[in-house]
């Protein structure tokens, strides 16, 4: 187990008692406070008349259907990618992952562009080939946007397996079906189980998608019933309703961290697995590659498309020909002061809670994989928690704790709850670099007299830098189009990008939704193409 320093050092344990004290204040007191307000009074009888049973069923019926989905089909693209030898591999990449850092509302939105009422083909066809409105656009979406994580995960456990596992199955005879059947899936389960608990986690928490695609046909979730509750001033006390329900959510969320650690723990783990068994697809290639291909671009270039063809359009209903084709959309959106001001408000908390989460991330990275403590599991977990719950609970809890500090209808509340909400991120991308890295550093460092913190600082912790950035450029990334966290915690002055595309779809300004919408999605396809590795090239 990595850890040189010593149990007792006093300047570690400072630090400890420091990061410990940070973490209660903005991680376990807004939870607490959400507990303790639903404990006030039995709001179970409300919920269940204002349709509580509903919701919680289509809650765990798209949560379930999706994640599963998730899993088959971001297993299969994993496999694609990393063992076959499809063509255009590389672009393949980069087009079937281009979800992953567009918005989930916002590919809601791009979809309903194609297959809405009386839009995109549904008015080209003259006839419904599909209403994405209801549970299935809702299980479909989720799907969609969840997937690229199933592959981020599956494709690291793929190159986690020792290559004469899978080598030894073949010289024995096996084909490449028997040998995935019998030696690579039965080793990649932990990795697949992980995927569908963060997944199912995930969308049971989406609140962006159902409130686009489910709401217009009354199908509610628990993520919008939570909206709904708070905004619509139906309840006398709404801030204790909700909590109830994210008292239950966030026990669910508990069981899912733990499970996910306990998980992830048994999973496969080998820093030098060797080369991969590939898998030629021999005659298939070309049928394989053209199907791939066209999935990729349906996945990709459709609701960029369906967008473009509302965001061109002056007004909605008017006939798409060269002669109607407009930038005023765009010009519109970019000069909508409001929209500027929650680009402003985006960019200035992408960034602070990037620099904040990094450094609480790194501090708690060192602390939990290079120090021995009895307390790093519950650390761990804690930080960890919040990815497993909506953010309109997160919201709700610092909207209470707002209140009782004088920070609501301020920047500050949206940035603490962005560091409570994200702070993971960084997290998860330091502890496997972390774990992996020998000890002898810090040993040299301590034998040549740096004490146990400054040893630890300067060269386990410096060289740890690197992936702490890749932590916090993805914490700016997520918080620059974040909607469910900071939904409920705007004020005037203080509203984000993310909000202010949400709000224009809600009062059906669809054309300028659009055109925002476009660039959202334009802008997370490029940062995806300029940042995504090929993994064989990594290696070599």
């Amino acid at each position: 187990m990595p850890g040189t320093l010593q149990r007792l050092s006093g300047g570690v344990q400072l630090v400890r008692l420091g990061v410990w004290l940070i973490v209660a204040a903005l991680f376990v007191a807004p939870l607490v406070l959400v507990v303790s307000l639903a404990l006030g009074g039995n709001q179970f009888p409300l919920l269940v008349q204002q349709g509580l049973g509903e919701a919680a069923v289509n809650s765990v019926v798209t949560t379930l259907a999706s994640s599963a989905c998730a899993v088959v089909l971001g297993g299969v693209v994993a496999l694609l990618l990393e063992r076959t030898d499809v063509y255009g591999k590389d672009t393949l990449r980069i087009l079937l992952l281009s979800p992953l850092l567009i918005p989930p509302f916002v590919g809601a939105i791009s979809w309903l562009q194609l297959f809405g009422n009386n839009q995109g083909l549904n008015a080209v066809f003259g006839r419904e080939l599909w209403n994405i409105y209801g549970a299935d656009g809702v299980i479909f979406l989720m799907t969609l946007h969840s997937y690229p994580v199933v592959y981020i995960i599956v494709a690291a456990a793929l190159r986690s397996i020792p290559a004469d596992l899978e080598l030894a199955a073949r010289i024995s005879g096996a084909g490449n079906a028997r040998v995935l059947r019998t030696v690579t899936l039965p080793l990649l389960g932990p990795a697949l189980l992980s995927a569908f608990t963060l997944t199912a986690v995930s969308n049971l928490a989406d609140f962006g998608i159902p409130s686009i695609l489910g709401s217009p046909v009354r199908f509610e979730t628990l993520a919008t019933m939570v909206y709904r509750m708070m905004e619509s001033g139906i309840v006398a006390n709404p801030l204790q309703v909700v909590s109830t329900i994210g008292t239950v959510l966030l026990v669910l969320g508990i069981v899912a961290v733990v499970a996910d650690h306990v998980v992830s723990s048994r999973a496969v783990h080998a820093t030098h697995a060797g080369l991969s068994m590939p898998l030629p697809l021999g005659a298939s290639r070309a049928l394989v590659s053209a199907v791939s291909w066209v999935l990729a671009l349906a996945i990709t270039l459709g609701p960029i498309l369906g967008l473009t063809y509302r965001a061109l359009l002056p007004a909605p209903g008017v006939p798409f020909t060269l002669q109607n084709i407009s930038l005023s959309n765009f010009q519109s959106t970019l000069q909508n002061p409001r929209v500027v001001e929650g680009f402003t408000n985006s960019i200035t908390l992408a960034l602070g809670a990037a620099l904040l989460c990094g450094l609480l991330g790194w501090i708690v990275g060192l602390l939990v994989t290079r120090t021995r403590a009895r307390t790093n599991t519950a650390l761990t977990l804690i930080v960890l928690l919040p990815t497993a719950l909506p953010g309109l609970i997160i919201g709700v809890g610092w909207v209470i704790y707002g209140r009782y500090t004088d920070l609501y209808n301020t920047r500050w509340v949206i940035l603490l709850a962005y560091v409570c909400a994200f702070t993971a991120l960084v997290l998860q991308a330091v502890r496997a670099p972390l774990s992996a890295m020998p000890t002898a550093v810090e040993e040299a460092a301590r034998i040549s007299g740096a004490g146990a913190l400054r040893a630890l600082c300067d060269t386990t912790g410096r060289l740890a830098i690197p992936a702490v950035v890749s932590g916090a450029v993805l914490v700016a990334v997520t918080a620059v189009r974040e909607l469910t966290v900071s939904v409920l915690l705007i004020a005037p002055g203080t509203t984000t990008i993310g909000v202010q595309l949400f709000n224009l779809q809600q009062a059906g300004n669809y054309n300028q939704a659009s055109a925002l919408a476009l660039m959202f999605a334009i802008i997370g396809i490029a940062a995806l193409a300029l940042t995504i590795r090929n993994p064989e090239r990594s290696n070599s």
